[in-house]
């Protein structure tokens, strides 16, 4: 008689993969989710298109509690083990990489919209038809809305890379080119599957590949009035803050600019992501989502006041401050300035309150809540490279001190033209505001 006739069946499809099965795939999962956010960051201050600048970090923050989840479930498959080794992933891992090294931000965009992003997408799809419900459920709840967000990202993601090849033509061979390359060398991996990758002996070439660096000078949407300084009183001590409308304007004006701490939130994730590893990243992401938020609350608010994106300064001195510094001094900008002014927010919503400004009001209430947590994010993260490295990164005070003087020294260098135009687009801004509410009385 056949042995196995001696016991009832259990060759069932719910007993595929056993708990090390599973976890050797989701920790694949994971560190192609890590690769993805960490390029994804640090090709933000290289992106000029306004959408796509924000709605990055919108994804990514999406993609990083994706990881997350995946990263924790591996850790209890593995348990007592909280080690997590790319081991034979790392053929695959190293393609997933390369999405950093695009030879511009349309190519960057179209691969995340062509190869990587339906990669995911993919697989998680495929995960979740073959996983046993009862067994691996904690990790599908996560994967199913991964599968509706990947199918949202690519969305909005070729739409943003077909915006920007229809404006500039010229570079589409060039993205195309990159974008079939890489789903060649994806390819001759065996892909993003449930099964291992293997090794390639000769890759195929990526065309027009660039070693990713950060950008210095940030690339800016040409549809805004590009300038230093977004507000007079930045540069010109005659000119107030204001009160009433002024105050409105400035304080709009002042979140829409909030996109220098959208590229530099990118740009630190993207610099510590290995040495201070997934915990760092995972607030980082939360971190640069939050002011992509608050640089939308402020061109939602001029443009519902009335105001054309030409009319609306975009200033870039603080990101400047930080130029050819090392990555250390932009996360130390990051916490110089959610601290420096997190004391003045409630007073502004309040006085919001008062002009029955209910979502100026709205908007400074919820921004006030997450500058407390990026208050601590950045001196948790500072003490934490201060303790590592003392000899590279100063105490915080001491880097506060630096990053103050960066920034004097870029609003020093300012011009008699600098003042004059942001002056003059300031004034064309309350000018225009007042004319607005002088129609709007008239008509009451």
């Amino acid at each position: 008689m056949d042995n196995n006739q001696q016991y009832l069946p259990g060759q069932f499809q719910r007993a595929k993969w056993l708990r090390l099965d599973s976890a050797k795939i989701l920790k694949r999962f994971f560190f192609c989710e890590r690769e993805l956010i960490k390029s994804q960051a640090g090709w933000l201050a290289g992106i000029a298109d306004f959408e796509a600048k924000l709605a990055l970090p919108y994804h990514f923050w999406q993609d990083a509690l994706t990881a997350h989840a995946l990263r924790e479930r591996v850790f209890e498959l593995k348990f007592p083990s909280r080690m997590l080794e790319i081991g034979d992933d790392q053929p695959l891992i190293d393609v997933f990489a390369e999405a950093a090294n695009a030879p511009g931000a349309a190519a960057f965009l179209l691969s995340l919209a062509r190869v990587y992003k339906p990669a995911l997408l993919t697989v998680y799809r495929d995960y979740v038809s073959q996983a046993d419900p009862l067994a691996d459920g904690p990790i599908l709840r996560a994967l199913r809305l991964a599968v509706d967000e990947k199918a949202e990202q690519i969305a909005v993601l070729t739409r943003f890379a077909n915006t920007i090849l229809n404006a500039a033509p010229e570079k589409r061979h060039q993205a195309e080119a990159w974008v079939a390359a890489l789903g060649e060398r994806l390819g001759q991996v065996g892909g993003l599957s449930l099964d291992p990758p293997q090794a390639v002996a000769a890759p195929v070439d990526l065309p027009g590949r660039t070693e990713f660096a950060l950008a210095q000078i940030p690339a800016r949407d040409s549809r805004f009035h590009l300038c230093r300084y977004y507000w007079p009183d930045i540069i010109d001590p005659t000119f107030p803050y204001g009160d009433g409308i002024q105050l409105q304007l400035r304080s709009a004006v002042s979140h829409f600019n909030e996109v220098w701490a959208v590229e530099s939130g990118g740009a630190v994730l993207h610099a510590f992501a290995d040495g201070l590893e997934w915990e760092f990243m995972y607030d980082a992401a939360r971190w640069t989502y939050d002011e992509a938020r608050h640089a939308r609350m402020g061109y939602d608010r001029l443009h519902v006041w009335g105001f054309e994106p030409h009319e609306i300064p975009l200033g870039t001195h603080i990101y400047d401050s930080a130029f050819g510094q090392d990555p250390v001094v932009r996360l130390g900008m990051l916490h110089y300035f959610e601290t420096k002014n997190i004391g003045k927010k409630t007073k502004r919503a309040n006085a919001f309150g008062s002009y029955q400004d209910r979502m100026s009001q709205h908007d400074m209430d919820f921004d006030w809540a997450d500058e407390t947590i990026h208050a601590y994010y950045g001196k948790h993260w500072l003490d934490t490279l201060h303790a590592a490295q003392p000899e590279r990164v100063p105490d915080i005070e001491a880097l506060r001190e630096t990053c103050e003087t960066l920034v004097v020294a870029q609003v020093a260098d300012a011009t008699d033209s600098d003042r004059a135009e942001t002056r003059q687009i300031a004034q064309a801004m309350l000018d225009k505001a007042q004319r607005r509410q002088l129609r709007i009385g008239n008509e009451l």
